[in-house]
């Protein structure tokens, strides 16, 4: 009983405490030194996750030809043939040039050299949709990719960005021309761009700067050498000294007389990769002007990023953070904790990380019981900036702590009355003391009725009347 006891104590206290964490890093918005126009921004480095800097990302805005990253993401994932031949056929798009006329919204209208009854292949109109914002081709694909139904096509598009949590996002034609109830914000976006750039081909088209159609159709372009589309993005071009921004590549512009000015974009440096997307930048300066101010809002914020954050170690895997006490230790009464693993993350160089919280510790046992192993997990510690979280590190035992024997004999022996097997017995010793006390008072009832004297009545043999009868006269005669 003893040696079952001892057994059963030492599993409880053998226990891990085990409980499984992963890093969990999020965003700190650092200021920028200098503000910029667009009223909706994020930056993004792609290579960390890392948002470093956003701007009412939000607030709800009009994206314009943005729209035209969904509308690429659907043909993509549902052509199973790039090469496929489309005919662009007026009736798909022309009812947009009226109403823009109407609206006297003309100058929405993007040009794209391409005319009615052009034949292209998927990819031709992809990059043209991509490169030039053209109606003709966002229709086009939208209508063959919705089953003869722009609307069909619409609703796939509003599928898709509820499948990727887009939930400030509503979109109401594929080519992003005005539409009060078509609206989305800069985190949107930037998600909806992340998730495209993971799908096959999108990138690679999204990035060109130039591109000749494959389909040359000589009827109504004769010189097809000259037929090239080019980016609308003028941080692309080589050749334009006020914009050019060496490393920016795509993704899409998106401008609209009443919505502003967007822009989505890459850039790399250094091996360093950054999103940015901008929204609702102004078309004019104070007097009147045209100004780009998305192109000059997406240069600073790559020129802040690249100059001024690196990876730097925010918490090193060595570091001793925090202790906890250790019931039956042999010496210490007490283990170190470390991070499990190293914490790096991408950092504005200009704030000192000291002034980052490590104290925030949560243990998962208030005490242990050793023997506790150099990396058991035991807690985690949480790291804070200016009231953000950066992330989550699992904090384990720097060293073993071996149990000591006396103490651990000691403790069994107080424990053991507060059992579950000491209360078992009791309660059953208990039970089989009543049911002892029970039979022996029944058999001393028994016994002391059969010790009871017998009645006079029953000490003399019964005789049969007639033979007492007899008996009498025969002694009346002997008399």
């Amino acid at each position: 009983m003893k040696r079952i006891i001892s057994v059963l104590s030492a599993v409880i206290f053998l226990l891990p405490f085990i409980c499984v964490n992963t890093p969990d890093v999020r965003a700190v918005s650092f200021p920028l030194k200098s503000s910029i126009n667009s009223e909706s921004a994020v930056l993004i480095n792609l290579d960390a996750d890392t948002v470093i800097h956003e701007k009412n990302v939000d607030t709800k805005q009009m994206p314009g030809p943005l729209v035209n990253i969904m509308t690429a993401v659907i043909v993509l994932e549902e052509c199973s043939n790039l090469s496929e031949e489309l005919t662009l056929d007026p009736a798909v798009y022309s009812g947009i040039y009226d109403i823009l006329s109407a609206d006297q919204r003309l100058d929405d209208l993007p040009s794209c050299d391409i005319s009615d009854g052009d034949v292209l292949t998927v990819e031709d109109l992809l990059y043209c949709m991509m490169l030039t914002s053209s109606i003709e081709a966002s229709n086009t694909l939208a209508y063959h990719f919705g089953g003869n139904n722009i609307s069909a096509f619409v609703e796939k598009m509003n599928d898709k960005a509820k499948e990727l949590g887009m939930t400030s996002t509503n979109f109401t034609n594929p080519d992003g021309m005005f539409d009060v109830n078509q609206y989305t914000t800069a985190r949107d976006m930037a998600v909806l761009t992340q998730y495209a750039l993971g799908v096959p081909r999108f990138e690679e088209i999204s990035v060109t700067y130039s591109y000749t159609p494959t389909v040359p159709n000589p009827e109504r372009h004769k010189h097809i050498d000259e037929w090239i589309w080019k980016h609308t993005n003028f941080m692309m071009d080589p050749g334009n000294d006020t914009y050019y921004y060496m490393g920016a590549r795509g993704i899409k512009t998106g401008n609209l007389m009443d919505a502003g000015r967007n822009l989505v974009t890459l850039a790399s440096r250094d091996g360093n990769n950054y999103l940015v997307v901008l929204m609702k930048a102004p078309f004019n300066d104070a007097d009147g002007n045209l100004k780009y101010y998305h192109i000059d809002d997406a240069i600073a914020l790559f020129k802040w990023a690249f100059n001024n954050f690196s990876y730097q170690v925010i918490l090193a895997d060595t570091a001793e953070v925090g202790e906890l006490p250790v019931k039956l230790a042999e010496g210490n009464d007490y283990v170190l904790a470390k991070p499990k693993e190293e914490f790096s993350m991408l950092w504005y160089d200009e704030v000192d990380i000291s002034l980052i919280k490590k104290d925030k510790i949560t243990w998962y046992k208030s005490s242990l019981s050793a023997p506790v192993k150099k990396g058991d997990v035991l807690g985690e510690v949480t790291l804070e900036y200016s009231g953000e979280k950066l992330g989550t590190i699992e904090l384990v035992a720097v060293s073993d702590v071996e149990r000591s024997k006396s103490k651990y004999n000691i403790e069994v022996i107080k424990r053991f009355p507060k059992s579950t097997w000491f209360r078992n017995a009791f309660i059953i010793s208990l039970i089989l003391c009543l049911l002892y006390i029970i039979i022996c008072v029944y058999a001393w009832v028994v016994y002391k009725s059969k010790a009871k004297p017998m009645k006079p009545i029953y000490a003399v043999p019964k005789m049969d009347k007639k033979k007492k009868k007899n008996s009498e006269n025969g002694q009346d005669n002997n008399q």
